[in-house]
């Protein structure tokens, strides 16, 4: 079980390490969701590590990555920082799923010349975007549904109950905790994401009713780098729900950015 120590924390990873014959393989690290854990991945890494060096990782307070002061989201970037300097990496991809994309969007914009490309799935990264925040208020409207029942799109969880099932799993893995995690303490402004050079993959599906399509197109629309892409028939967690799709989609857009192809 390797951990990191970071922060005051053990953060709990997991590293499949280079594809065999590639020393020069390219690092993808995948940053879970508020309903996920580094289990989330289970239907990417398989996928992917053939190609790529695969690190998924518990955020503070989820997992095995204990939060012991309740600092949660405010230290995500500096999490992501510090292991990146512990284990050396020079250079990393990231495939963030909804909270993660705080750590993902913060860390690009503060350590851009380490970040080949980001992938932002169902996320807009939730940093200090006044006008964002009230366009999610309006398009959430009065919602009174637990966000574990709306992280899949309903037809799925129609069409899907054991994978429903395995999904809710995973979450009641971590620890118990109470409301949202906080923002970054140091996460990123508007000014700084409108001068994030680095690609970004703005994906998002169609029926995703967390973070509505309209937000992640606004995200998009900020970055001067962005590729906005979204998926019919899935919902909050296109990557759980539509993994092929998914994989085919990131897959395709990390290749354009100096990755390995995944066919």
């Amino acid at each position: 079980m390797p951990t990191a120590p970071v922060n005051g924390i053990d953060l709990f990873y997991e590293d499949t390490g280079l594809p065999p014959g590639d020393e020069a393989a390219p690092v993808i690290v995948f940053l879970h969701g508020a309903a996920g854990n580094h289990l989330s991945w289970w239907q990417q890494v398989p996928t992917f590590r053939p190609h790529y060096r695969c690190i998924s990782i518990d955020h503070r307070g989820f997992g095995r990555s204990a939060d012991p002061a309740k600092e949660g989201g405010t230290r995500f970037i500096d999490d992501l920082d510090a292991l990146v300097e512990h284990l050396g990496l020079s250079a990393v991809y990231l495939v963030a799923q909804s909270m993660g994309g705080r750590a993902a969007l913060g860390y690009a914009c503060r350590k851009s010349e380490r970040v080949k490309a980001v992938v932002m799935a169902d996320t807009w990264g939730f940093f200090d975007w006044p006008e964002q925040r009230e366009r999610a208020r309006e398009l959430a409207g009065a919602v009174t549904t637990p966000l574990l029942h709306r992280a899949l799109a309903a037809s799925f969880q129609e069409r899907e109950p054991a994978r429903t099932f395995l999904y809710r799993q995973i979450e009641g893995l971590n620890p118990p905790r109470e409301g949202t995690p906080l923002p970054p303490a140091d996460g990123p402004t508007l000014e700084d994401v409108r001068a994030l050079q680095v690609p970004v993959l703005c994906l998002v599906g169609a029926e995703d009713v967390v973070t509505h399509p309209p937000l992640i197109k606004a995200l998009a629309d900020e970055l001067p780098n962005s590729q906005y892409v979204e998926v019919p028939g899935a919902g909050h967690s296109v990557y759980f729900e539509q993994p092929q799709r998914f994989n085919e989609i990131v897959g395709e857009f990390l290749a354009r950015h100096g990755g390995n192809p995944i066919s």
